[in-house]
């Protein structure tokens, strides 16, 4: 070689690693051609580049001063000769080549879905559920290995967990790592993999977990328990558990949000006369006073007996709609009555009222002939 490497960057021959690398960031600073497009200037920063590449590699900086070739006549030194953009990028921003990965990870979330009864989500309920999930190996805890062995560091890498090869662009000749494929990036082997788990650190088994659900889920809620998931590989913190509500559909009450509805069919004497009847809700029988005169469509409200609010107090009402059943069979003596009855009510010939079948349709039957006629 006929420059002095350390000339080059401007230290002494006993400089630290430290003050080569400072040294080759503060020229390379100044002589990038991005930098100063000057040709002369950028003969410069292939020199310093080029000394930099022996100079912050122990081995070839051992050979150097020894008075070898460390480049092995691979040439001058040219830009990417024998030297990796990681090195560049370690040079400037003091970044470090990723290493081996860890053996051990972060499990994966898991999510079930949990069928609740009307009542389980008035009121809430504790339930035990049995779920398949990886756990810790007790025979390695988590290592790996088998009894007695231990993890033995990868002759290909040498522990590094990456190869570097060289290949040839048209910058010159560029240094590129992958993880090794003799140890698939972790730097490590075992050698002896415990019989239990084959290496993995964990196993899986079916466990049985008490899970609370809170009153005012609804299908499709979910509850998120943390570290109920899956032990990550070797052990690793174990991810997070997801509930997704389902409810089953009620015998007699359909649910609106916070709200159940429900309906009852009264004969139409009943209506007319007014009565009680006992409901069975969810918090026990309930008497339901029906006024006389009670029209087909009418709702009772029975306030706070509905569904609890999730995130708040209080719960929602209960709706029970009337239907009023009319008599479709009726014997002679039913039939006399009931028309004694339209006799005393003037009602044997009754016009009736004509209005429109839907909201916003406006008009009666003449109305809409009309609006037919002219149309």
């Amino acid at each position: 070689m006929a420059s002095d490497l350390y000339a080059v960057l401007g230290v002494s021959r006993d400089a630290t690693a430290e003050e080569i690398k400072r040294s080759y960031r503060k020229l390379a600073r100044e002589l990038h051609p991005d930098v100063n497009p000057d040709p002369a200037i950028q003969d410069r920063f292939k020199e310093v580049t080029a000394a930099y590449e022996v100079l912050s590699d122990p081995d070839k900086r051992q050979m150097y001063d020894l008075g070898g070739d460390p480049r092995g006549g691979a040439g001058g030194a040219g830009f990417g000769a024998g030297f990796g953009f990681g090195d560049i990028m370690d040079a400037f921003f003091g970044t470090q080549s990723r290493g081996p990965r860890p053996r051990m990870g972060r499990g994966k979330d898991a999510l079930i879905r949990l069928q609740v009864t009307l009542a389980e989500a008035t009121f809430g309920a504790t339930r035990e559920l049995t779920v398949d999930t990886a756990v810790a190996c007790d025979e390695c805890h988590g290592a790996g290995t088998a009894p007695g062995s231990q993890v033995v560091t990868c002759t290909m890498c040498q522990g590094r967990g990456e190869v570097q090869s060289v290949q040839r662009s048209f910058l010159g000749q560029v240094m590129t790592s992958r993880p090794c494929p003799q140890c698939q990036g972790y730097g490590t082997l075992i050698p002896h993999p415990c019989p239990e788990c084959s290496g993995e650190g964990r196993v899986r088994t079916r466990r049985t977990i008490s899970v609370k659900i809170p009153p005012g889920v609804d299908t499709g809620t979910r509850i998120q328990l943390t570290g109920e998931g899956e032990v990550g590989p070797g052990a690793g913190p174990a991810g997070d558990l997801f509930l997704e509500i389902v409810e089953v559909p009620h015998e007699v009450f359909s649910r609106q949000g916070d709200d159940l509805h429900c309906t009852i069919t009264l004969p139409m004497t009943a209506a007319a006369l007014g009565t009680t009847i006992d409901l069975e809700t969810l918090d026990g029988p309930e008497s339901i006073d029906v006024h006389p005169g009670t029209q087909s469509g009418e709702t009772v409200t029975l306030r706070q007996k509905g569904v609890a609010h999730l995130r708040a107090s209080g719960r929602g009402d209960l709706h029970v709609h009337v239907d009023v059943q009319t008599p479709t069979r009726l014997d002679e003596r039913q039939e006399q009555l009931l028309r004694e009855l339209a006799a005393a009510r003037g009602e044997e010939r009754p016009a009736g009222t004509v209005q429109a079948s839907h909201p916003g349709q406006g008009g009666g039957l003449f109305s809409r002939l009309r609006d037919a006629f002219n149309s």
